[in-house]
């Protein structure tokens, strides 16, 4: 009897240890002045470090290449000219570190529609229902000294976050 309980307790110690973060997923980034959905995004990690990488937009059509954007940017994480790049399909969120479960820091994001690049911090905001109507992901672009601005970006699924574009 002692050997199941120690043996139950060390598989569920292990389940939330390997459990994902509550960022990860399929997310709606929602324009903060507008309101409106701006494009779809498929959030993971890999080796402990978070990225994002855009699904869809609902402001371009498939296949625009990010014109706008540098050759290059510090720690970008694929080879080659990012101003050659198509938007979908790109990491255009890299770098993050977890702080805690829900809470990532220390990134960068680009914004493929002017070349910007911004600190980024991400935090998981759970369903309150007072503050918080539904679970949000709060991603916060930052030029410095706490200075930008933050989006609440909206959970979907990986078909939604596909399939936004513009005809």
């Amino acid at each position: 009897m002692k050997k199941s309980i120690i043996l139950l307790l060390i598989f569920t110690v292990c389940g939330f240890c390997f459990a994902a973060d509550p960022v990860e997923g399929f997310w709606l980034s929602v324009d903060e002045k507008t309101g409106q959905v701006t494009g779809g995004w498929h959030i993971y990690q890999d080796g402990g470090i978070l990225y994002g990488i855009t699904l869809s937009t609902a402001a371009h059509p498939r296949g625009i290449v990010a014109v706008r954007c540098k050759d290059s940017y510090p720690g970008f994480p694929i080879a080659g000219k990012v101003n050659t790049m198509i938007v979908e399909g790109t990491p255009w969120m890299f770098g993050l570190t977890m702080d805690k479960p829900g809470e990532w820091s220390g990134g960068h994001v680009i914004n493929p529609e002017d070349g910007r690049m911004y600190k980024c911090k991400i935090f998981y905001r759970m369903a309150d229902g007072k503050k918080y109507k539904t679970d949000l992901l709060e991603m916060r672009g930052e030029i410095g000294l706490g200075i930008g601005r933050s989006q609440f970006w909206h959970r979907t699924d990986r078909e939604t976050a596909s399939n936004l574009w513009s005809k």
